[in-house]
């Protein structure tokens, strides 16, 4: 047992893993507010959103235990813009895959953030224009065309109605 205690100890002073759950936070709290917003919070709200959430805090919880067992540095998947921004030198897989994730849910709470009406279009094509160089996996803007009345020109700057 003295090893476990151990494992969740690390796990919980990585500052990787308070960002994760941070986020996980922030971006519930927005796509609630979002949801009052359009009318749209019932009994089937965001259990799609619930269930990778979880899968999220499972996948660190897993990479954990990885992390313990075998030891393997993965800075070098990390594009060197953000290497020297952390100034970390060794990346396992938790922190790998939780900055995959920190990314994945700041692109979801900025969206969130400008559907609910905040002025922070800036900062969503900043942050797009910023990831799209390293993923092509982002969430589309169709939402922010129809819903949040505001599009991207072709010049990818978002534009309101």
């Amino acid at each position: 047992m003295g090893k476990l205690q151990i494992v969740f100890a690390t796990a919980a002073g990585n500052k990787f893993i308070m960002l994760v759950l941070l986020a996980i936070v922030g971006d519930t709290l927005f796509g609630c507010f979002r949801a009052i917003k359009e009318h749209k919070f019932n009994s089937n709200f965001g259990i799609d959103g619930a269930i990778r959430k979880a899968s999220m805090v499972a996948a660190i919880l897993f990479f954990v235990f990885v992390d313990y067992i075998v030891r393997i540095n993965l800075i070098g998947f990390i594009p060197q813009e953000i290497r020297e921004y952390l100034k970390v030198q060794s990346i396992g897989m938790t922190e790998f895959f939780a900055l995959l994730f920190i990314a994945y849910e700041a692109v979801s709470i900025i969206k969130n953030m400008v559907l609910c009406g905040l002025p922070v279009k800036k900062v969503w094509l900043y942050l797009k224009t910023f990831l799209s160089k390293y993923t092509d996996e982002l969430p589309d803007s169709d939402e922010l065309e129809t819903e949040g009345n505001a599009y991207e020109d072709k010049n990818n700057r978002i534009k309101s109605h």
